[in-house]
């Protein structure tokens, strides 16, 4: 089982020129998820939503060209993707020549799909859409609909996760809303780097406390995990301590490296959000 600490994170690392897909390092789902007491299969839906900024190769006559890309990889893979690994992935393509964008698109969805689905008795893919420059002008900016939680003016002393600090009024007749926090910060389960965030959290049920809940989102503050795994961790947290009837928790963490990943985790199944950044994106 590969570990984070065998990846090349925080570690000098050479920047391969040509394409080369064994630089994808994958990372088992499951020891983080049994830190947070899912056994088995987990009690939500979801995906990974990752864009990609810095995305080159060479047409058939040497011209470069770019891209963004967006990537889907399914919560249901036994695995992630180690994100410098996926950088020093891309950046592989750089001086490699493909007949086309497409090329390019399939590609990438046949490598990652390999690297998350690793092991897997019935493997499935990745989505994976490139975004050609006359496109560019079409990506929105929006920020997560919601009701602000930042707007309360609480005092904050606790900045490791304490899911102690949630509460729901489960006396009163539920509701249906949609909270919004953008002072999510985590930092790299490795490195120790800081990840800044915004999350939204949906759920029907018992009203959550709004002033505990934006304390608890703060007390990620000094937390080191992956992004992936602090969405999960923020999900089971709500989902045990609140009871909701339906939960869904998204995050789009700012960019490092010419990355973004905005995990999203929801107790039903429905579409999935657009990949759609943030200012702070």
């Amino acid at each position: 089982m590969t570990t984070p600490e065998q990846s090349q994170l925080g570690k000098a690392s050479a920047y391969a020129d040509q394409y080369d897909a064994s630089l994808l390092f994958p990372l088992p789902r499951l020891p983080k998820r049994a830190e947070i007491g899912i056994a088995g299969a987990p009690p939500f839906f979801g995906a990974d939503l990752w864009t990609a900024y810095e995305l080159s190769w060479l047409g058939p006559r040497g011209k470069p060209q770019v891209a963004i890309a967006h990537v889907t990889v399914p919560c249901e893979t036994p695995h992630i993707v180690e994100s410098k690994s996926f950088k020093l992935y891309l950046n592989s393509f750089n001086n490699t020549r493909f007949a086309s964008l497409e090329d390019v698109r399939a590609r990438i969805r046949q490598d990652v799909s390999e690297a998350v689905w690793r092991g897997s008795a019935a493997p499935g893919t990745v989505g994976v859409k490139l975004v050609a420059p006359e496109l560019f002008d079409q990506e929105p900016i929006h920020e997560l609909d919601g009701l602000l939680l930042d707007r309360l003016d609480v005092e904050c002393t606790q900045y490791t996760p304490a899911p102690e600090l949630l509460a729901a009024n489960h006396a009163e007749a539920p509701v249906t809303e949609t909270l919004v926090s953008h002072l999510l910060k985590s930092n790299c389960l490795v490195t120790g780097q800081p990840d800044w965030g915004s999350v939204q959290i949906a759920y029907s049920g018992a009203q959550i406390d709004q002033a505990g809940l934006l304390q608890y989102l703060v007390s990620f503050r000094n937390h080191n995990e992956f992004h992936e795994q602090c969405v999960e961790r923020i999900f089971m947290d709500v989902w045990t301590r609140c009871r909701p009837i339906k939960l869904a928790v998204y995050a789009r963490y700012t960019r490092r490296g010419g990355l973004d990943i905005n995990p999203w985790r929801t107790s039903h199944p429905q579409q999935l959000p657009r990949n759609v950044r943030t200012a702070r994106q």
